[in-house]
């Protein structure tokens, strides 16, 4: 799928990647989702399904976080207060520690109103607030959604379909 550049772009990339990713994330045995043997999200790091919904989860509230802070012209620390973008990785054990204690389908749901609410945002913004302006350095806010959404879900279903080939299942 080519990289979004409006806004009725934007919310058919993230619908169609989510809904592909929750058939992929739906077709995990439970019982095998807190098993880390899937790639993690840095060099030589090994993650669970549970690790790698609460990655999304993260960056979806990340994405709300920004949007709500620059609407309150309040300062934006990107990626995260802490974090520089060059420990992404330290960034993605966080969201793992945020979320260790809940299930999976605690998890399933907060990823479904995370994504729902970064749909309601996008709604609520025109065309030119997504695509016309630079939101952050060379960045459209739009881009920025759709670095941190539909990618972030197109890669994570690969990853699991990946995953669930080298541990013998469909």
């Amino acid at each position: 799928m080519a990289i979004p550049s409006n806004k009725e772009e934007l919310i058919i990339a993230i619908e169609s990647n989510y809904k592909k990713l929750k058939v992929e994330i739906n077709s995990i045995p439970k019982d095998l989702t807190n098993v880390k043997t899937l790639e993690g999200h840095s060099k030589g790091t090994v993650m669970s399904v549970k690790n790698l919904l609460s990655y999304l989860i993260g960056w979806g509230e990340l994405v709300l976080k920004w949007n709500s802070k620059k609407e309150l012209n309040e300062t934006v620390d990107l990626p995260e207060t802490g974090f520089k973008w060059n420990e992404l990785g330290k960034l993605a054990q966080k969201f793992y520690q945020d979320h260790e204690n809940e299930d999976l389908s605690q998890l399933k749901l907060q990823l479904d109103s995370t994504a729902e609410k970064i749909l309601v945002l996008i709604s609520s913004k025109s065309n030119d607030q997504l695509y016309g302006i630079s939101w952050y350095e060379k960045y459209t806010l739009g881009r920025m959604i759709q670095l941190n959404t539909s990618s972030p879900y197109a890669n994570a279903r690969l990853r699991l379909r990946k995953w669930k080939k080298e541990q013998g299942f469909k």
